[in-house]
């Protein structure tokens, strides 16, 4: 099977692999953004179908156009981002993705933008996303005092398929909750992904305050780690096309309720590295069927959103929060990686943590604030 069409099943495999772990162990999330934002049960499930359409035509589009398993998600991080900074209405948040969509866009366009996103501290990014990430990841502690019958059991699940099929263990105990959700009777009801247009608010400051922190933490938390998977197999990226392609994309999602996508990086290891088989000339498979598999997925986004409900049941966060504990945990390593600068993402982490929103701002916007005027003035004292 080293000639012909049998040499494309192993490539074919980890797209699928890949993109199903992926849309499991982050859809309670993305689901929980959407709510959070102020969307409705028919709001959320629109913003879920139009990324899977928008991600999986991009991948299909960009792997057989560059040759090379070129793999997009939505941005996890921006979702839990909004979980954060609960902006007004959900009109602002459509806004909010697509300035974030607009800066994605320019980034990958103008040279001299894309070198500067490689300038932004970790400390600060850091700091950003593990405070972004903070609540979610509080909810198994919270949920295990209050119902340790069904809590602790899906912990320990958790902690076993870490230790021995980490990648299966986030996906496995968000389906897990999921499915004890539903036999408990307290999932909402089963929605058509029909599309659902939301007009941007007309409010520039709120706009800026959620869409620049969205851009940012994408940017970090996913779009750079995504890059960083492709170079580590051996691919050149095709960093400027991918910013674009990603930042066009997302302005397409967004008035349906999309927030922004971008390059796979967690499970782009899946579909980009040696699970995609050893011949890498034929790995972009693993990217047209990793889009496939999304545009199927799109057709049950209504019957999982529907599942979820208008507010995601408290076990089912809990289940996000320990699918998400890795992220967390990197994110806190690269804040405090440098002793000079662990000040200045203590500051951000624990002002983007806290959730305040001041003259209706959220905390990401004064978490980022903070942390800069931190280091500028730490930097500045040395």
């Amino acid at each position: 099977m080293t000639r012909g069409g049998g040499s494309v099943v192993q490539p074919a495999l980890a797209g699928v692999v890949g993109t199903v772990t992926g849309f499991f162990g982050s859809v309670a999330v993305l689901l929980a953004g959407l709510t959070a934002a102020g969307a409705t049960a028919a709001q959320a499930a629109s913003g879920l179908a139009a990324l899977c359409v928008v991600i999986g035509a991009l991948s299909i589009a960009a792997s057989l156009r560059l040759r090379i398993p070129l793999c997009f998600a939505w941005s996890t991080p921006g979702a839990a981002l909004l979980v954060a900074a609960r902006p007004g209405s959900f009109g602002t948040a459509v806004g909010a993705f697509l300035l974030a969509a607009a800066l994605g866009v320019a980034t990958g366009a103008i040279p001299v933008l894309t070198r500067a996103i490689d300038r932004i501290p970790p400390a600060l990014t850091g700091g950003l996303l593990a405070g972004v990430l903070l609540p979610f990841c509080l909810a198994p502690v919270r949920e295990a005092v209050v119902t340790p019958g069904t809590v602790l059991p899906l912990v320990v699940g958790w902690l076993v398929l870490s230790r021995f099929v980490p990648r299966a263990a986030g996906p496995a105990v968000i389906v897990a909750a999921i499915v004890i959700t539903v036999l408990q009777g307290s999932a909402g009801r089963i929605l058509a992904p029909a599309p659902v247009l939301t007009a941007p608010a007309l409010d520039p400051l709120a706009v800026v305050a959620l869409g620049v922190p969205l851009y940012l933490v994408t940017m970090a938390g996913q779009q750079l780690p995504g890059l960083a998977v492709l170079r580590t197999n051996e691919y050149v990226p095709p960093t400027r096309a991918a910013l674009v392609a990603s930042g066009i994309g997302s302005a397409v999602a967004a008035p349906f309720g999309g927030v922004q996508l971008n390059l796979a990086a967690i499970t782009g290891a899946i579909m980009i590295g040696p699970d995609a088989g050893e011949d890498r000339s034929r790995r972009w498979v693993a990217g047209v069927a990793s889009g496939c598999t999304y545009l199927m997925l799109a057709a049950i986004a209504g019957v999982v959103a529907g599942l979820i409900g208008d507010r995601p049941p408290a076990l089912v966060e809990a289940a996000a929060g320990l699918a998400l504990l890795g992220a967390f945990v990197g994110a806190i390593s690269s804040a405090i990686a440098r002793p000079d600068t662990r000040v200045a993402a203590a500051i951000t982490f624990l002002v983007v943590g806290s959730g305040i929103a001041v003259a209706g701002i959220g905390s990401a916007f004064w978490g980022l604030l903070a942390g800069a005027l931190a280091l500028a003035v730490l930097s500045s004292r040395r």
